[in-house]
């Protein structure tokens, strides 16, 4: 399961189980559910997602850090 908290507190769960904040997260939101039907795992999908929303947003930064919290 995905959730996000809102800076209200509150807990929501995203439509398209894809997750995306800040001045260039439509971007990247966009650009993540174009390659979900892809045989791409989910971090490569991060990254090339946040790598086109910095491409199209000067706010968005193309330098990252993933974490990867699975078991």
């Amino acid at each position: 399961k995905l959730f996000v908290i809102t800076g209200a507190g509150d807990v929501l769960e995203p439509e398209h189980n894809i997750a995306a904040i800040g001045s260039g997260g439509n971007f990247a939101l966009a650009a993540a559910r174009g390659m979900m039907d892809s045989d791409k795992d989910a971090e490569t999908i991060a990254r090339e997602a946040m790598a086109i929303a910095a491409d199209i947003c000067v706010y968005t930064n193309g330098k990252l850090t993933v974490e990867d919290l699975s078991e």
